[in-house]
C-alpha cells in the first residue's frame, strides 16, 4: 500500500484550499459512505483531495484511484481491511466506476467496517447503472456540476460573490462587488469557464477529449454496450450539437444514427446522465413522472462553442446557459408560450433588443435579456442568473 500513499501524497501537495466548490458545505461528510458524481473534468478529485487536507485527516486517510495498477492483484476489500487494521478511518475511492464489481465490494466494507468513513467518486452515468448491490440506502450520491459563473470569477479572477437566491436575481439584488463591467468577464465564460481546466493552454483539445473519451469509453463500459454503439453514440453527439436546442424526434433521429428507435430514448439519457446534454421537459401533473421532452440542449456553453468550431448560434448559447446555471437549484420546465418556466414564473431569453410580446399573457414574466450590464422592472441581465450557486 505503500505506492498508493506515495501518490496521496503527491496529490495532496499540489492542492490548492483556497477555493471550494459551491457543494462542498452541502454535502454531510458524517455519512458512513457518499458517492460524489459528475462529468468528467468537474473537479471531483480535487475536491476529496481538498477535504482530506481542510480535516488534517492525512494520518487517518487514503486516497486512491480505481484504475490505479495497484488494484490490478489486490481487491478493494482487502484494501480496505488492510487499511482499517492499521489505524485508517476514512477511505477515498476516486473513479469507482473503473473497477469491475464496485458495487458488490462497497457494500461489502460498508457491512464489515462500521467505523470507517468510506467516499467514492464516480462519473453522473453511475445513478443509471445497476450494480450488482443496492448501495442506494447506505450511500446516497451527490451530482456536481460544472463552474458557475460565480465561481469561475473567484477560482479564476480572484473576484468572491456570495450566491444569490432566483428571487434576489429578478428582484435586482444580485451583483458583483468591484466590478462595473461584467460582460467581458461574462464572454470568457461561455467559451472556457465551466470547466476547471478551461484556463489551460490547450483547453479546446483537452475538452474535445473529454467528450470523446465519455461517449466513446465511459457510457459504452457502464451500460455495457459495444464499441459500436459507441459509434451510434458519437453520431448522435454530432447530430445535437447541430440541431441543438431540438424537439426529437425518435423516428427520424433512429434512422440518422442507423439505430433502434426502442434504443434511442437509452441513448439519449445516457449522454444527459454523462454531462454531454440536457433535455428540457414539459411540467408533468404527476409529482413522479416526468414531463415529455420538449428540447435537447448541449449540456453547457463550452460544449456548445467546441463542438461549433467557436461559431455557435448566439440564441442557443444564451438559452443553454440559462438552463444550465439555473437547473443546479431549480427545476426548470418548457413554457408553452415562452421559453423557460420556474415554480409559476415564465422567462423569455434574448439579446438587448428583445421585447416582451412572448411574456405578455403571462402571470409573472421576466425578460432576460444579454448584452446589457443592468436590468429594471421585469428585464433582468443574462450573466446575473450565473451567480446562483
Amino acid at each position: 500500500m505503500e505506492r498508493l500513499y506515495e501518490t496521496m501524497y503527491r496529490l495532496l501537495e499540489n492542492t490548492t484550499s483556497e477555493f471550494h466548490r459551491y457543494i462542498y458545505d452541502r454535502i454531510n461528510w458524517d455519512n458512513r459512505m457518499l458517492g460524489l458524481v459528475g462529468p468528467r473534468g468537474v473537479g471531483k478529485t480535487t475536491l476529496f483531495l481538498q477535504h482530506i487536507k481542510h480535516t488534517n485527516q492525512t494520518d487517518r486517510a487514503l486516497f486512491a484511484s480505481a484504475d490505479n495498477l495497484y488494484f490490478s492483484d489486490h481487491t478493494l476489500f482487502d484494501t480496505a481491511e488492510a487499511f482499517s487494521k492499521s489505524g485508517g478511518a476514512f477511505l477515498y475511492l476516486d473513479e469507482i466506476h473503473k473497477y469491475e464489481g464496485w458495487s458488490r465490494e462497497l457494500k461489502a466494507i460498508y457491512d464489515s467496517f462500521p467505523d470507517m468513513h468510506v467516499y467514492f467518486t464516480g462519473s453522473s452515468i453511475l445513478d443509471i447503472e445497476r450494480g450488482e448491490a443496492d448501495l442506494s440506502r447506505r450511500a446516497p450520491k451527490y451530482h456536481l456540476q460544472g463552474l458557475s459563473f460565480r465561481e469561475f470569477l473567484a477560482m479564476r479572477h480572484g473576484i468572491e460573490t456570495p450566491a444569490f437566491s432566483l428571487e434576489d436575481i429578478i428582484e435586482h439584488r444580485a451583483s458583483i462587488p468591484g466590478v462595473t463591467h461584467p460582460l467581458p468577464y461574462f464572454r470568457e465564460y461561455l467559451i472556457s469557464g465551466y470547466y476547471p481546466f478551461g484556463q489551460d493552454p490547450d483547453f479546446s483539445i483537452e475538452l474535445a477529449q473529454v467528450i470523446n473519451r465519455t461517449l466513446e469509453v465511459d457510457i459504452p463500459q457502464f451500460a455495457n454496450m459495444n464499441a459500436s454503439t459507441g459509434r451510434k453514440l458519437r453520431k448522435l453527439m454530432a447530430l445535437a450539437s447541430t440541431l441543438a436546442p431540438f424537439k426529437p424526434s425518435m423516428a427520424k433521429l433512429a434512422s440518422q444514427i442507423e439505430a433502434s428507435r426502442n434504443n434511442l430514448e437509452d441513448y439519449l439519457l445516457f449522454i444527459e446522465k454523462a454531462g454531454m446534454t440536457a433535455q428540457l421537459r414539459e411540467p408533468s401533473s404527476s409529482i413522479n413522472a416526468l414531463g415529455k421532452v420538449e428540447k435537447v440542449y448541449l449540456d453547457n456553453t463550452n460544449i456548445l462553442h467546441n463542438l461549433s468550431d467557436g461559431a455557435p448560434d448566439v440564441g442557443t448559447v444564451r438559452e443553454t446557459f440559462f438552463f444550465n446555471q439555473m437547473r443546479v437549484n431549480q427545476k426548470v420546465f418548457s413554457s408553452p408560450i415562452s421559453d423557460f418556466q420556474i415554480d409559476g414564473a415564465t422567462f423569455e431569453v434574448g439579446g438587448k433588443s428583445k421585447g416582451a410580446r412572448q411574456i405578455r399573457d403571462a402571470a409573472q414574466g421576466f425578460i432576460v435579456k444579454d448584452d446589457i450590464e443592468y436590468g429594471h422592472g421585469n428585464i433582468i441581465p443574462l450573466w446575473a442568473f450565473g451567480l446562483s450557486y
